[in-house]
C-alpha cells in the first residue's frame, strides 16, 4: 500500500490551491500521486529530497560546493598516477564509471527516471553534455602539459568567464569591482604564462592555454546548467549529462582513431575508479547540484579549494614546488576571483 506523509500531502496541497478551484486542485492532486514516486521506506524519502530543489536551502548548497572543491583537488593527482593512459581514455572511462555510480545510487534511493522530462530537455542536456566534455578533455591535457598549480589555477578563472557570459547573453552589467577582479586575474594568468616562457619546457604555454579554454567551457557549462537544473531533479538530470558526453568523446575518438580502450593493470584499475568516483561522481555531481541555489558565479568561486589542495598534493607526491613568481600570478589570479565573489555575494 501507497504511504504519503501527513505534512506533506498538507504541504502540496496547498500549494496546488492556489492554481484554480478546489475541485480541480482535488483533481490534479490525484493525478500527481500517481506520477511520483512515494516510498514506503520513510528514511529513503527524506533523503530523496536533497536531490529537489524545492526542498533545498542555500546553505546545503554552499556546503555541497565546498565539499566539491576539496574533491576537485584530487583530479590533477589522479591523472597524474594515470600519466600513462591517453587525454581520451581518461576523459571517456571518468564519466563512464561516474555514470554507473550514480546509476547504483540512484537504484538504491529508488529514484524516479521520467523519460518525458528527460526527452522534453535533450536540447539543454546534449549543450551541457558537450560543454562538459570539452571542459574535461582541455582540463586532462592541460595537467599532462603544464604543472598541477597552473592548471588548477588557470581553470579555477571560470567565474571570470562565467562574468563575461552572463554579461553579454544575459544582460547582467559587472560593477565596477568585478572589473577590477577581472583584470587581477588576467594579469596573474600573464604572470604565469611569462614565468613559463622564460622556462626550458615551453610545453608549459600549451597546457596554460588549454587550462584557460577549460575555464571558458566550464563557465558556459554553469551559465546554461544553472537554468536546466531548475527543471529536474539531480541524478535523472546528471546521468544523462554524463553519458551524453562520454558519447561524444567516444565518438570523436572512433572518426580520429584515436585508442580509448580500458585498462589492463591492476592499479591503473584501482586509480581509474577513484578518479571516476571522487572528483566526478562525487565531487562533479555535487558542484552541479549546488546550482539549484546559487548563482553561477558563486558555484565556480567555491571551487576554489582546488588549486590549494592540488599544490599541496602536488609537492608532497610529485616535488613540484611553485616558484615565487608562480606564487605572486597566482595570487593574482584567486584574488581577481574573490573580487567577482564579492560582488556576487
Amino acid at each position: 500500500m501507497v504511504t504519503v506523509d501527513f505534512t506533506n500531502f498538507m504541504v502540496f496541497n496547498w500549494a496546488v490551491s492556489c492554481k484554480g478551484s478546489m475541485k480541480e486542485e482535488r483533481s490534479k492532486v490525484k493525478f500527481d500521486f500517481k506520477a511520483l514516486d512515494f516510498h514506503n521506506s520513510r528514511s529513503l524519502g527524506q533523503v530523496n529530497m536533497v536531490f529537489h530543489s524545492s526542498k533545498r536551502s542555500r546553505r546545503t548548497a554552499i556546503t555541497e560546493g565546498l565539499i566539491a572543491g576539496m574533491l576537485f583537488g584530487t583530479s590533477s593527482i589522479f591523472i597524474r598516477l594515470l600519466d600513462v593512459l591517453s587525454v581520451s581514455s581518461l576523459a571517456f572511462w571518468r564519466l563512464i564509471i561516474a555514470s554507473v555510480v550514480l546509476v547504483g545510487i540512484a537504484l538504491v534511493l529508488r529514484e524516479a527516471f521520467s523519460l518525458r522530462v528527460i526527452e522534453k530537455n535533450i536540447k539543454q542536456i546534449s549543450i551541457l553534455g558537450m560543454f562538459l566534455g570539452l571542459h574535461i578533455v582541455l582540463y586532462i591535457s592541460a595537467v599532462k602539459n603544464t604543472t598541477i598549480l597552473n592548471a588548477t589555477v588557470l581553470v579555477n578563472t571560470a567565474p571570470i568567464f562565467s562574468m563575461l557570459v552572463s554579461t553579454f547573453h544575459f544582460n547582467l552589467k559587472p560593477s565596477r569591482l568585478a572589473v577590477m577582479g577581472l583584470t587581477t586575474s588576467f594579469l596573474g594568468a600573464g604572470l604565469i604564462a611569462y614565468a613559463d616562457a622564460s622556462s626550458p619546457l615551453e610545453i608549459h604555454l600549451i597546457g596554460d592555454f588549454e587550462a584557460l579554454l577549460a575555464a571558458i567551457a566550464e563557465a558556459f557549462y554553469l551559465s546554461y546548467g544553472r537554468e536546466t537544473r531548475s527543471k529536474m531533479p539531480l541524478l535523472p538530470q546528471v546521468i544523462p549529462i554524463y553519458l551524453v558526453s562520454a558519447f561524444i568523446i567516444g565518438f570523436i575518438c572512433l572518426l580520429t582513431r584515436t585508442p580509448f580502450a580500458f585498462p589492463q593493470q591492476p592499479n591503473i584499475i584501482l586509480f581509474l575508479i577513484g578518479f571516476g568516483i571522487l572528483p566526478t561522481a562525487l565531487g562533479h555531481t555535487l558542484y552541479y547540484s549546488s546550482l539549484s541555489n546559487l548563482k553561477s558565479f558563486e558555484t565556480a568561486t567555491l571551487a576554489l579549494l582546488e588549486p590549494i589542495g592540488a599544490t599541496l598534493l602536488g609537492i608532497a607526491l610529485f616535488g613540484e614546488v611553485p616558484t615565487a613568481l608562480f606564487v605572486l600570478g597566482g595570487g593574482l589570479v584567486l584574488s581577481g576571483i574573490v573580487a567577482v565573489a564579492l560582488r556576487e555575494s
